[in-house]
């Protein structure tokens, strides 16, 4: 290509600091070195985490930035070292690596991998090639895909079959593996079982996907938006709940209406009281609860007696899969018509109009909104 070995000057939505609106800018993005890759995003999708960092998280340090983390492109050149990928593959950035090689790569236990960031750390910025005004501008997640090009290290990055459409595929690259997943992978969901699925975002109406796809008899989704009663169904929810409308805890509520309590709970909000409801929601002797959602605001607590009683708690971090692995799996699984995921896309929208997509997932009126970065 042209533009190989070559600084590219693209638009990107900068953010500068907390709790301001991104900025369209021009930056510039250097080219690949060692072991690296340049794409070219297609299109991203907005996920809450975004906005945590951009709202919640009060990290400093972690400004000015690219946002984003769920997107999808193609590949503009390669840097020296890198045989996997050639220009023109379609690719979805990761935004945990996964290099094959360290023990956590090497362990079928866990998804993580030494290269990547921990998980316990909210700072979940990178050094990157992107510059602005003369400035460094950070990397999120290591993928910055609120830009119109981006270098990602070749450990995080998966090639994907080529007859995907990048602007649905793109959000496989968090918000749907992480719920589905968590539901599979993590909670291994049995058929037959009862669920519980707290939060009806993306991530939770993902992991209702997963509990019907494991063979759950009960679904039972839990969210305090009434509207949110409909969509569930679409992915397979039994029943809706919503807390508001008990005088009684939630807990409660799901215990009488499943014998004692479910099988399995996933908390997909980010909310430490939300977690613990979605634990004690759980049946005494096996039930399994997941973490789900995001937060490193708070601490999370019980009574020692929920886990004494043979409940497990557990956490799952991009729904336990190996990324470089199981996105291309969840690509085919989308292709084959065994994954939804047109039916989580409520708004499309373009780059420049980000904040305008901030807008609508802070007041709760899109599931996911795709964004249009670069033409194909």
């Amino acid at each position: 290509m042209a533009t190989t070995g070559k600084v590219i000057k693209c638009k990107a939505a900068v953010a500068w600091e907390p709790n301001k609106p991104l900025v369209m800018e021009e930056i510039e993005v250097a080219p690949p070195e060692a072991n690296e890759v340049r794409i070219k995003i297609v299109a991203t999708g907005i996920c809450h985490t975004d906005l945590y960092h951009l709202y919640e998280g009060m990290d400093e340090g972690g400004f000015p930035a690219v946002l984003g983390h769920e997107g999808a492109g193609i590949v503009e050149s390669v840097g020296p070292g890198v045989t996997e990928f050639q220009p023109g593959d379609k690719v979805i950035p990761l935004i945990i690596p996964q290099c094959r090689e360290c023990r956590f790569c090497k362990n079928p236990n866990t998804n993580q991998c030494e290269k990547g960031w921990d998980g316990g750390d909210d700072v979940k910025v990178f050094d990157s090639r992107l510059t602005c005004r003369g400035k460094k501008v950070l990397q999120f997640m290591g993928t910055s895909t609120f830009s119109e090009y981006t270098v990602v290290n070749q450990m995080a990055v998966a090639k994907i079959d080529p007859a995907a459409p990048l602007d649905k595929v793109c959000l496989l690259g968090c918000g749907i593996s992480t719920g589905y997943g968590a539901a599979v992978n993590t909670a291994k969901v049995e058929p037959g079982s009862t669920c519980a699925v707290f939060g009806l975002g993306a991530v939770g109406l993902a992991a209702v996907m997963g509990c019907q796809a494991a063979g759950a008899k009960m679904i039972i989704a839990v969210d305090i938006n009434p509207e949110k009663a409909e969509k569930a169904k679409v992915f397979g929810a039994t029943d809706f709940v919503n807390p508001k409308d008990h005088s009684k805890p939630i807990s409660q509520v799901l215990s009488e209406m499943t014998d004692g309590g479910v099988d399995f709970s996933l908390e997909c909000v980010g909310n430490v009281g939300v977690m613990r409801s979605a634990l004690e929601s759980c049946v005494r002797g096996w039930g399994v609860s997941v973490l789900v959602g995001w937060t490193d605001l708070y601490d999370v607590a019980t009574r020692p007696l929920q886990l004494i009683a043979g409940r497990t708690w557990k956490g799952s971090l991009f729904g336990g899969f190996k990324s470089k692995d199981g996105v291309p799996q969840m690509v085919k699984g989308y292709l084959d018509k065994k994954v939804k995921v047109d039916e989580f896309i409520t708004h499309n929208m373009t780059l420049d109009q980000v904040n305008d997509a901030i807008e609508l997932m802070k007041q709760g009126k899109c599931i996911r909104s795709v964004l249009s970065v670069s033409p194909q």
